[in-house]
Protein backbone atom coordinates (compact mmCIF):
# COMPACT_ATOMS: atom_id res chain seq x y z
CA UNK A 1 0.00 0.00 0.00
CA UNK A 2 1.20 3.36 -0.57
CA UNK A 3 2.06 6.00 1.41
CA UNK A 4 -0.72 8.12 -0.53
CA UNK A 5 -3.45 5.67 0.37
CA UNK A 6 -6.18 7.31 2.23
CA UNK A 7 -5.56 8.56 5.94
CA UNK A 8 -8.18 5.14 7.21
CA UNK A 9 -5.97 2.92 5.25
CA UNK A 10 -2.83 1.16 6.30
CA UNK A 11 -0.38 -2.18 5.86
CA UNK A 12 -0.34 -2.32 9.83
CA UNK A 13 -2.60 -1.05 12.11
CA UNK A 14 -1.51 -0.98 15.98
CA UNK A 15 -3.84 -0.80 18.53
CA UNK A 16 -2.65 0.74 21.81
CA UNK A 17 0.27 3.08 21.82
CA UNK A 18 2.17 2.20 24.80
CA UNK A 19 5.59 0.14 25.17
CA UNK A 20 4.35 -3.07 22.88
CA UNK A 21 2.66 -0.50 20.45
CA UNK A 22 5.32 1.87 19.78
CA UNK A 23 8.11 -0.24 19.99
CA UNK A 24 6.64 -3.05 16.75
CA UNK A 25 6.05 0.00 15.15
CA UNK A 26 9.56 1.57 15.23
CA UNK A 27 10.91 -2.13 14.56
CA UNK A 28 8.09 -2.71 11.46
CA UNK A 29 9.13 0.80 10.05
CA UNK A 30 12.61 0.65 10.19
CA UNK A 31 12.84 -2.72 8.61
CA UNK A 32 10.03 -1.68 6.06
CA UNK A 33 9.98 1.76 5.76
CA UNK A 34 7.71 1.67 2.31
CA UNK A 35 4.83 0.19 4.71
CA UNK A 36 1.79 2.69 5.78
CA UNK A 37 2.14 2.37 9.55
CA UNK A 38 -0.83 3.31 12.07
CA UNK A 39 -1.46 3.46 15.95
CA UNK A 40 -4.41 4.37 17.54
CA UNK A 41 -4.40 5.51 21.05
CA UNK A 42 -7.52 5.63 22.79
CA UNK A 43 -6.28 8.62 25.06
CA UNK A 44 -5.01 12.17 24.56
CA UNK A 45 -1.45 10.91 25.47
CA UNK A 46 0.42 7.78 24.38
CA UNK A 47 2.78 6.34 26.55
CA UNK A 48 1.01 7.95 29.35
CA UNK A 49 1.39 4.54 31.88
CA UNK A 50 5.34 4.44 30.74
CA UNK A 51 5.84 7.53 33.00
CA UNK A 52 4.58 5.48 36.00
CA UNK A 53 7.52 2.79 35.90
CA UNK A 54 9.65 2.56 38.39
CA UNK A 55 8.23 5.45 40.60
CA UNK A 56 8.55 7.61 37.38
CA UNK A 57 11.91 6.41 37.16
CA UNK A 58 11.01 4.03 34.21
CA UNK A 59 13.15 0.84 35.68
CA UNK A 60 13.59 -0.30 31.64
CA UNK A 61 14.23 -4.42 32.59
CA UNK A 62 16.60 -6.42 34.87
CA UNK A 63 19.91 -7.91 34.16
CA UNK A 64 18.65 -11.55 34.67
CA UNK A 65 15.46 -12.32 33.03
CA UNK A 66 14.34 -15.69 32.58
CA UNK A 67 10.75 -17.06 31.88
CA UNK A 68 11.51 -18.36 36.24
CA UNK A 69 10.49 -14.64 36.99
CA UNK A 70 6.96 -14.79 35.19
CA UNK A 71 3.75 -16.01 35.74
CA UNK A 72 0.64 -16.88 33.71
CA UNK A 73 1.24 -19.02 30.22
CA UNK A 74 4.07 -21.80 30.19
CA UNK A 75 7.39 -21.09 30.90
CA UNK A 76 8.95 -22.99 27.93
CA UNK A 77 6.64 -20.53 26.10
CA UNK A 78 7.70 -17.37 28.08
CA UNK A 79 11.44 -18.24 27.46
CA UNK A 80 11.01 -18.59 23.51
CA UNK A 81 9.96 -15.01 22.86
CA UNK A 82 12.11 -13.59 25.45
CA UNK A 83 14.47 -15.48 24.60
CA UNK A 84 14.15 -13.82 20.81
CA UNK A 85 15.09 -10.53 22.02
CA UNK A 86 16.68 -10.69 25.25
CA UNK A 87 17.92 -8.03 27.78
CA UNK A 88 20.60 -6.91 25.56
CA UNK A 89 18.75 -6.38 22.64
CA UNK A 90 16.84 -4.75 24.72
CA UNK A 91 19.92 -2.74 25.70
CA UNK A 92 21.14 -2.22 22.11
CA UNK A 93 17.45 -1.38 20.75
CA UNK A 94 17.47 2.04 23.16
CA UNK A 95 20.66 2.91 22.77
CA UNK A 96 19.82 3.48 18.85
CA UNK A 97 16.90 5.41 20.31
CA UNK A 98 19.82 7.49 22.19
CA UNK A 99 19.01 5.99 25.49
CA UNK A 100 21.84 4.50 27.86
CA UNK A 101 21.15 2.33 30.63
CA UNK A 102 22.77 2.48 33.84
CA UNK A 103 22.65 -1.16 36.13
CA UNK A 104 21.90 -0.97 40.41
CA UNK A 105 22.70 -3.25 42.43
CA UNK A 106 20.26 -5.62 42.48
CA UNK A 107 20.24 -5.65 38.90
CA UNK A 108 17.56 -2.74 37.72
CA UNK A 109 17.88 -0.98 34.77
CA UNK A 110 16.85 2.51 34.28
CA UNK A 111 18.27 5.77 31.88
CA UNK A 112 21.74 6.64 32.71
CA UNK A 113 20.31 10.02 32.35
CA UNK A 114 16.64 11.53 32.57
CA UNK A 115 13.82 9.43 33.85
CA UNK A 116 10.40 7.80 32.09
CA UNK A 117 10.01 10.67 30.01
CA UNK A 118 13.22 10.03 28.55
CA UNK A 119 11.98 6.60 27.31
CA UNK A 120 8.12 7.76 26.23
CA UNK A 121 10.07 11.06 24.55
CA UNK A 122 12.98 8.79 22.79
CA UNK A 123 10.22 6.28 21.28
CA UNK A 124 7.53 9.10 20.19
CA UNK A 125 10.77 10.97 18.21
CA UNK A 126 11.14 7.80 16.43
CA UNK A 127 7.89 7.13 15.40
CA UNK A 128 7.57 10.90 14.09
CA UNK A 129 10.95 10.43 12.63
CA UNK A 130 9.99 7.24 10.58
CA UNK A 131 6.62 8.74 9.95
CA UNK A 132 4.15 6.70 11.46
CA UNK A 133 1.69 8.32 12.50
CA UNK A 134 -0.53 8.43 15.53
CA UNK A 135 -4.10 9.43 15.73
CA UNK A 136 -5.02 9.97 19.80
CA UNK A 137 -8.67 9.79 21.37
CA UNK A 138 -9.42 6.63 18.86
CA UNK A 139 -11.02 4.65 21.17
CA UNK A 140 -11.50 1.55 19.18
CA UNK A 141 -15.29 -0.10 19.79
CA UNK A 142 -15.01 -2.95 17.83
CA UNK A 143 -12.44 -5.36 15.51
CA UNK A 144 -14.62 -6.95 12.49
CA UNK A 145 -12.44 -9.33 10.03
CA UNK A 146 -13.24 -10.11 6.37
CA UNK A 147 -11.75 -12.06 3.71
CA UNK A 148 -8.86 -10.33 3.49
CA UNK A 149 -8.56 -7.61 5.82
CA UNK A 150 -9.98 -6.30 9.57
CA UNK A 151 -12.55 -3.00 9.53
CA UNK A 152 -12.00 -1.28 13.11
CA UNK A 153 -14.68 0.94 14.43
CA UNK A 154 -12.78 3.74 16.32
CA UNK A 155 -14.69 6.54 18.29
CA UNK A 156 -14.89 8.49 15.18
CA UNK A 157 -14.41 6.38 12.20
CA UNK A 158 -13.58 2.90 10.81
CA UNK A 159 -10.07 2.01 10.00
CA UNK A 160 -8.81 -0.71 7.71
CA UNK A 161 -6.12 -3.20 7.67
CA UNK A 162 -4.96 -6.27 6.25
CA UNK A 163 -3.02 -6.50 9.85
CA UNK A 164 -3.46 -5.65 13.22
CA UNK A 165 -1.88 -5.25 16.27
CA UNK A 166 -3.54 -5.67 19.62
CA UNK A 167 -1.05 -3.79 22.20
CA UNK A 168 -3.89 -2.28 24.34
CA UNK A 169 -2.34 -3.23 27.61
CA UNK A 170 -4.20 -4.53 30.60
CA UNK A 171 -6.90 -3.39 33.04
CA UNK A 172 -4.06 -1.59 35.24
CA UNK A 173 -3.59 2.30 36.08
CA UNK A 174 -6.80 3.11 34.76
CA UNK A 175 -6.10 6.89 35.22
CA UNK A 176 -3.99 6.20 32.14
CA UNK A 177 -6.53 5.16 29.94
CA UNK A 178 -5.70 1.25 30.62
CA UNK A 179 -9.67 -0.69 30.74
CA UNK A 180 -8.57 -3.83 29.29
CA UNK A 181 -10.89 -3.44 26.25
CA UNK A 182 -8.32 -5.48 24.46
CA UNK A 183 -9.58 -8.36 26.17
CA UNK A 184 -12.75 -7.75 24.91
CA UNK A 185 -11.62 -7.40 21.39
CA UNK A 186 -9.37 -10.38 21.33
CA UNK A 187 -12.64 -12.82 22.47
CA UNK A 188 -14.85 -10.98 19.74
CA UNK A 189 -12.01 -12.34 17.64
CA UNK A 190 -12.08 -15.87 18.62
CA UNK A 191 -9.45 -16.21 21.78
CA UNK A 192 -9.88 -17.64 25.05
CA UNK A 193 -9.55 -15.09 28.21
CA UNK A 194 -7.94 -16.35 31.34
CA UNK A 195 -9.68 -14.43 33.47
CA UNK A 196 -8.22 -11.27 34.70
CA UNK A 197 -6.88 -9.99 37.96
CA UNK A 198 -4.87 -7.32 39.81
CA UNK A 199 -1.18 -8.30 40.03
CA UNK A 200 1.36 -6.22 41.86
CA UNK A 201 -0.69 -4.53 44.00
CA UNK A 202 -0.52 -4.07 47.31
CA UNK A 203 -2.72 -5.96 49.79
CA UNK A 204 -5.49 -4.95 52.00
CA UNK A 205 -5.36 -6.49 55.90
CA UNK A 206 -8.16 -7.15 58.41
CA UNK A 207 -7.64 -6.93 62.09
CA UNK A 208 -5.38 -4.15 63.93
CA UNK A 209 -2.18 -5.54 64.11
CA UNK A 210 -0.27 -3.55 60.87
CA UNK A 211 -2.29 -0.31 61.76
CA UNK A 212 0.05 0.86 64.75
CA UNK A 213 3.41 -0.59 62.14
CA UNK A 214 2.99 1.69 59.29
CA UNK A 215 5.69 2.91 57.89
CA UNK A 216 7.86 -0.14 58.82
CA UNK A 217 9.81 -2.53 55.89
CA UNK A 218 11.88 -5.23 56.63
CA UNK A 219 12.69 -8.48 55.09
CA UNK A 220 10.52 -11.31 55.53
CA UNK A 221 9.81 -14.55 53.13
CA UNK A 222 5.63 -14.78 52.52
CA UNK A 223 4.19 -17.73 51.95
CA UNK A 224 0.96 -18.41 49.37
CA UNK A 225 -0.85 -22.12 50.59
CA UNK A 226 -3.46 -22.86 48.10
CA UNK A 227 -4.99 -25.93 47.19
CA UNK A 228 -2.36 -28.03 48.82
CA UNK A 229 0.67 -26.08 46.80
CA UNK A 230 2.69 -23.46 48.29
CA UNK A 231 4.29 -20.39 46.56
CA UNK A 232 7.12 -18.70 49.00
CA UNK A 233 8.25 -15.37 48.18
CA UNK A 234 11.54 -13.26 49.86
CA UNK A 235 12.06 -9.83 50.01
CA UNK A 236 11.02 -6.86 51.49
CA UNK A 237 7.28 -6.11 53.04
CA UNK A 238 6.44 -2.46 53.93
CA UNK A 239 3.61 -2.40 56.60
CA UNK A 240 1.16 0.38 55.62
CA UNK A 241 -2.12 2.19 57.20
CA UNK A 242 -4.42 -0.23 55.02
CA UNK A 243 -2.17 -3.42 54.98
CA UNK A 244 0.87 -4.48 53.92
CA UNK A 245 2.84 -3.40 49.91
CA UNK A 246 6.78 -3.62 49.47
CA UNK A 247 8.45 -5.89 46.35
CA UNK A 248 7.94 -9.15 48.56
CA UNK A 249 3.82 -8.18 48.66
CA UNK A 250 3.53 -7.30 45.30
CA UNK A 251 5.48 -10.73 43.87
CA UNK A 252 3.17 -12.48 45.92
CA UNK A 253 -0.60 -10.46 45.95
CA UNK A 254 -0.67 -11.96 41.37
CA UNK A 255 -0.39 -15.92 43.48
CA UNK A 256 -3.11 -14.83 45.90
CA UNK A 257 -5.63 -13.26 44.18
CA UNK A 258 -5.14 -15.69 41.41
CA UNK A 259 -6.28 -18.53 43.79
CA UNK A 260 -8.88 -17.03 44.84
CA UNK A 261 -10.01 -15.94 41.09
CA UNK A 262 -9.76 -19.91 41.01
CA UNK A 263 -12.65 -20.68 43.97
CA UNK A 264 -9.56 -21.55 46.12
CA UNK A 265 -9.17 -20.11 49.76
CA UNK A 266 -5.52 -19.14 49.47
CA UNK A 267 -3.80 -18.81 53.15
CA UNK A 268 -0.75 -16.09 53.38
CA UNK A 269 1.77 -15.93 56.02
CA UNK A 270 5.05 -14.08 56.73
CA UNK A 271 8.06 -15.48 58.17
CA UNK A 272 10.22 -12.70 59.80
CA UNK A 273 13.30 -14.50 60.22
CA UNK A 274 13.62 -15.30 56.34
CA UNK A 275 16.44 -18.51 56.25
CA UNK A 276 15.61 -19.74 59.16
CA UNK A 277 13.97 -22.97 60.43
CA UNK A 278 12.57 -23.61 64.11
CA UNK A 279 15.64 -25.63 64.71
CA UNK A 280 17.94 -22.96 64.06
CA UNK A 281 15.83 -20.30 65.82
CA UNK A 282 15.77 -22.12 68.93
CA UNK A 283 19.55 -22.62 68.89
CA UNK A 284 19.79 -19.08 68.22
CA UNK A 285 17.25 -18.02 71.05
CA UNK A 286 19.05 -20.54 73.21
CA UNK A 287 22.70 -19.18 72.14
CA UNK A 288 21.74 -15.73 73.17
CA UNK A 289 20.24 -16.93 76.63
CA UNK A 290 23.57 -18.51 77.46
CA UNK A 291 25.52 -15.15 76.79
CA UNK A 292 23.05 -13.03 77.90
CA UNK A 293 20.49 -14.19 80.54
CA UNK A 294 19.48 -10.90 81.87
CA UNK A 295 18.51 -9.48 78.42
CA UNK A 296 14.86 -8.71 77.48
CA UNK A 297 12.69 -10.78 75.32
CA UNK A 298 12.45 -8.01 73.47
CA UNK A 299 15.42 -6.50 73.34
CA UNK A 300 16.62 -10.16 71.41
CA UNK A 301 13.53 -9.48 68.93
CA UNK A 302 15.04 -6.08 68.43
CA UNK A 303 18.35 -7.66 67.61
CA UNK A 304 16.72 -9.25 64.25
CA UNK A 305 13.64 -7.11 63.55
CA UNK A 306 12.68 -2.98 63.76
CA UNK A 307 11.83 -2.29 67.23
CA UNK A 308 8.55 -1.38 66.75
CA UNK A 309 7.31 -4.59 64.77
CA UNK A 310 9.19 -6.44 67.96
CA UNK A 311 6.99 -4.81 70.53
CA UNK A 312 4.01 -5.51 68.35
CA UNK A 313 4.66 -9.04 67.97
CA UNK A 314 5.10 -9.43 71.80
CA UNK A 315 2.01 -7.67 72.60
CA UNK A 316 -0.24 -9.47 70.22
CA UNK A 317 1.06 -12.49 71.89
CA UNK A 318 0.71 -11.40 75.07
CA UNK A 319 3.92 -11.98 75.89
CA UNK A 320 5.76 -9.56 78.38
CA UNK A 321 8.29 -7.72 76.51
CA UNK A 322 10.61 -7.15 79.56
CA UNK A 323 11.04 -10.88 80.57
CA UNK A 324 14.51 -12.01 80.40
CA UNK A 325 15.83 -14.87 77.99
CA UNK A 326 16.56 -16.94 81.49
CA UNK A 327 12.48 -17.16 82.44
CA UNK A 328 10.91 -17.31 79.34
CA UNK A 329 8.94 -20.53 79.95
CA UNK A 330 9.89 -22.86 77.16
CA UNK A 331 6.35 -23.72 75.95
CA UNK A 332 6.46 -19.67 75.24
CA UNK A 333 9.60 -19.28 73.92
CA UNK A 334 8.31 -22.28 70.96
CA UNK A 335 5.05 -20.38 70.67
CA UNK A 336 6.72 -17.30 69.30
CA UNK A 337 9.23 -19.33 67.41
CA UNK A 338 6.42 -20.75 65.60
CA UNK A 339 4.86 -17.56 64.96
CA UNK A 340 7.94 -15.69 64.00
CA UNK A 341 8.48 -18.79 61.04
CA UNK A 342 4.83 -18.31 59.98
CA UNK A 343 2.88 -14.66 60.95
CA UNK A 344 -0.81 -14.87 59.54
CA UNK A 345 -1.76 -12.25 57.48
CA UNK A 346 -5.32 -11.64 56.53
CA UNK A 347 -6.31 -10.96 53.60
CA UNK A 348 -9.09 -8.82 52.92
CA UNK A 349 -8.81 -7.86 49.42
CA UNK A 350 -6.02 -5.94 47.14
CA UNK A 351 -6.32 -2.58 46.54
CA UNK A 352 -7.92 -2.94 43.22
CA UNK A 353 -5.99 -2.11 39.61
CA UNK A 354 -6.37 1.78 40.04
CA UNK A 355 -2.91 0.33 42.67
CA UNK A 356 -1.90 -2.02 40.27
CA UNK A 357 0.66 -2.09 38.43
CA UNK A 358 -0.31 -5.23 35.88
CA UNK A 359 -3.02 -7.40 34.95
CA UNK A 360 -2.98 -10.96 35.33
CA UNK A 361 -4.35 -13.21 32.89
CA UNK A 362 -5.29 -12.62 29.25
CA UNK A 363 -4.64 -14.59 26.01
CA UNK A 364 -2.75 -17.83 26.47
CA UNK A 365 0.43 -17.60 24.45
CA UNK A 366 -0.99 -21.57 23.38
CA UNK A 367 -3.15 -19.29 20.98
CA UNK A 368 -0.39 -17.09 19.71
CA UNK A 369 2.39 -18.50 17.03
CA UNK A 370 5.58 -17.59 19.60
CA UNK A 371 7.68 -16.89 16.46
CA UNK A 372 5.36 -14.05 15.08
CA UNK A 373 2.99 -13.20 17.92
CA UNK A 374 0.12 -13.95 15.47
CA UNK A 375 -3.09 -15.15 16.62
CA UNK A 376 -3.66 -18.99 16.00
CA UNK A 377 -7.19 -18.52 15.41
CA UNK A 378 -7.42 -15.58 13.39
CA UNK A 379 -4.82 -15.12 10.91
CA UNK A 380 -2.95 -11.17 10.27
CA UNK A 381 -4.00 -10.50 14.30
CA UNK A 382 -0.87 -10.07 16.04
CA UNK A 383 -0.50 -9.67 19.93
CA UNK A 384 2.06 -8.27 22.25
CA UNK A 385 2.78 -7.24 26.01
CA UNK A 386 0.08 -7.30 29.16
CA UNK A 387 -3.05 -8.34 26.92
CA UNK A 388 -1.22 -11.85 26.66
CA UNK A 389 -1.31 -14.44 29.69
CA UNK A 390 2.03 -13.33 30.94
CA UNK A 391 3.32 -11.66 34.59
CA UNK A 392 6.54 -10.90 35.50
CA UNK A 393 7.52 -10.08 39.11
CA UNK A 394 8.87 -6.50 39.99
CA UNK A 395 12.17 -5.40 39.04
CA UNK A 396 11.49 -4.83 35.39
CA UNK A 397 10.48 -8.05 33.93
CA UNK A 398 6.57 -6.58 32.71
CA UNK A 399 8.51 -3.74 30.62
CA UNK A 400 11.29 -6.52 29.55
CA UNK A 401 8.01 -8.54 28.16
CA UNK A 402 6.66 -5.70 26.35
CA UNK A 403 9.66 -5.11 24.26
CA UNK A 404 10.33 -8.86 23.69
CA UNK A 405 6.92 -9.41 22.39
CA UNK A 406 6.87 -6.32 20.38
CA UNK A 407 9.59 -7.06 18.53
CA UNK A 408 8.66 -10.87 17.81
CA UNK A 409 4.88 -9.34 16.44
CA UNK A 410 7.51 -6.46 14.32
CA UNK A 411 8.74 -9.23 12.62
CA UNK A 412 5.68 -10.75 12.00
CA UNK A 413 3.39 -8.09 11.20
CA UNK A 414 6.00 -6.95 8.44
CA UNK A 415 6.31 -10.36 6.78
CA UNK A 416 5.61 -11.06 3.80
CA UNK A 417 2.67 -13.97 4.31
CA UNK A 418 1.10 -12.59 7.04
CA UNK A 419 -2.66 -13.56 7.56
CA UNK A 420 -2.28 -17.35 5.57
CA UNK A 421 -2.91 -19.88 8.41
CA UNK A 422 -0.99 -20.36 10.83
CA UNK A 423 -0.01 -24.43 11.95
Amino acid sequence: MSKDAPAHASDILIIGAGAAGLTAAVVAAERHPELRILILEGTSKPAAKILLTGGGRCNVTNRDVTAQDFTGSSPHAIKKVLGAFAVPQTVDFLKSLGVSLREEEDGKMFPAHGNAHTIRNALLDRIESLGVKILTKQKVNAVRRTTNRFDVAASQTTFSSPRILLATGGCSCPKTGSDGSGYGLAKSLGHTIVPTTPALVPLVLAGQFHRSLSGISHEVELNVSAGGKQKRTRGSLLWTHFGISGPAVLDTSGDWLRSRLDGLQPVLTASFMPGEDFSSLDHWLLALNSNHPRMSLQHALATRLPTRCAGAILSELHLDGSTPLAHLARDDRHSLLRALLAWPLPVADSQGYDHAEVTAGGVPLKEVNLATMESRLCPGLFLAGEVLDVTGRVGGFNLQWAWSSAWVAAGGLAADNVGSPVG
